[in-house]
């Protein structure tokens, strides 16, 4: 019996390296994020990471941090690792046509994830949230927490990112139909907590008398929300956000936050790697269009709790 059971440990010890060795085989995916100390880009890198990894790929995430500088240095160590593809959340839409090209002539396949890139037929696909549909379903709501009449500012994105005009549009179209809203202040604040912080000192003090904030993103609403808060304001400012980061989802639970607009990164990672995988074994994604949206999701309190892991709303 014990050298039966020796024959079958040292089989399984046989197939060990045979199964490490054919997951080696299929090749690195590199994941290029923006920033991961903004929750929601750590998302985007872990679940693409995890999403290769379970395909049987190897998988490594890097960080441009809106540089088009380092996302092209990076892009060249994908092509010295010899990548069989490569996830990328562009750093800029013109900028990052460069680094693309580059990694396409390399002959590695792109899929793009969150920002687009202001050129068709390099990427393989482009997937992004429903930018103009979440922006309108949060304008929405946002009114309904603000009221029709009186005098608000925006917190705006960054320039470089389609995404931020596209939100801010969204914005317009919506709060436009109200005739008795006023829109008395507008900042740039890069996507970034600490600008949306010293952005709405700025705001409050040229306009004392707003009674919203509507913000192209979390992280610069949750600076909007410190910044009220230090001027005692927070009471009589109702604040929107967009991303559906796990700290915003924590604001609305303290009642600081009125909604935040989820963008469902957690499911168009996972989607890009499949469709790259697809890429390198029949040379198509699999799906018709190279850009792509998904619908974004409302989370207000009243459905709050139904948010059961970073960027995930069980529906």
């Amino acid at each position: 019996m014990f050298k039966k059971g020796m024959r079958v440990i040292l089989a399984a010890a046989a197939v060990a390296p045979l199964f490490v060795s054919s997951a080696w085989a299929a090749g690195m995916m590199t994941v290029i994020v923006n920033d991961p100390s903004n929750p929601y880009w750590l998302t985007e890198g872990n679940v693409a990471k995890a999403a290769a990894e379970k395909l049987g790929y190897t998988a490594t995430v890097g960080a441009h941090k809106g540089d088009t500088n380092t996302e092209s240095n990076l892009i060249d160590t994908a092509i010295t690792n010899k990548s069989v593809a490569i996830i990328l959340d562009p750093a800029n839409a013109d900028g990052s046509v460069g680094a693309v090209k580059k990694a396409v002539a390399a002959g590695i396949p792109v899929i793009l994830v969150n920002a687009e890139i202001n050129q068709e037929g390099l990427a393989k696909a482009q997937l992004v949230s429903n930018n103009a549909q979440g922006a309108a379903i949060g304008a929405q709501q946002w009114v309904e927490a603000v009221g029709d009449k009186g005098k608000y500012v925006e917190l705006f994105g960054s320039p470089s990112d389609n995404n931020a005009a596209t939100r801010s549009n969204g914005y317009e179209t919506v709060l436009t139909q109200y005739p008795d809203l006023q829109k008395s202040g507008q900042e740039v604040a890069n996507w970034d907590r600490t600008q949306g912080h010293n952005k709405m000192q700025s705001l409050l003090q040229a306009n004392p008398d707003i009674i919203g904030v509507i913000s192209g993103n979390d992280e610069m609403a949750l600076g909007a929300i410190a910044a009220l808060k230090e001027a005692g304001k927070l009471k009589d400012v109702k604040v929107g956000g967009f991303d559906g980061s796990p700290d915003a989802v924590a604001a609305i639970k303290a009642g600081d936050l009125q909604y935040t607009v989820l963008q469902p990164v957690a499911i168009f990672s996972e989607e890009a790697v499949k469709q790259a995988d697809s890429v390198i074994k029949t040379g198509k994604t699999g799906v018709d269009s190279e850009k792509q949206l998904f619908d974004c999701f409302l989370i207000t309190k009243d459905n709050v709790d139904k948010y059961t892991a970073p960027f995930v709303l069980e529906q």
